[in-house]
């Protein structure tokens, strides 16, 4: 089997086993991550009604602006900051944390880190 086909598969089982678990309704959303080489977004999701009530992205025009780089620990921190932000401001206090495949240090970490300081419980 081609190696990337093996990590690919790898990470969808990851993926699948971290999701399985977690389950997002409307009083606590899941915050799920997506991590990139060059950005770093995150969105809260409503999986009984299948929405999306908030967003936040290195690629959005606010964010673009302040960070100089999407693909490093601080843009990741800024996102947090700003979803936290949103999430308050749509009357969101407590989140469930969808890391996907990813481990949970570096920038997931610095993430979840500002946005516990920015007023959400994971």
């Amino acid at each position: 089997m081609d190696k990337n086909k093996k990590l690919a598969k790898k990470r969808y089982r990851r993926r699948n086993h971290v999701r399985n678990v977690l389950r997002g309704s409307a009083d606590r959303p899941r915050l799920c991550v997506h991590r990139s080489l060059k950005h770093f977004s995150c969105q809260l999701i409503d999986d009984d009604s299948g929405k999306t009530l908030v967003s936040a992205s290195t690629k959005d025009k606010t964010l673009r602006e302040s960070v100089e780089g999407g693909g490093n620990c601080d843009a990741a921190a800024e996102v947090g900051k700003a979803i936290a932000e949103k999430a308050t401001a749509a009357g969101i206090k407590e989140v469930k944390l969808d890391r996907g495949h990813n481990k949970y240090h570096g920038r997931v970490k610095a993430f979840a880190d500002a946005a516990r300081e920015g007023g959400l419980s994971l």
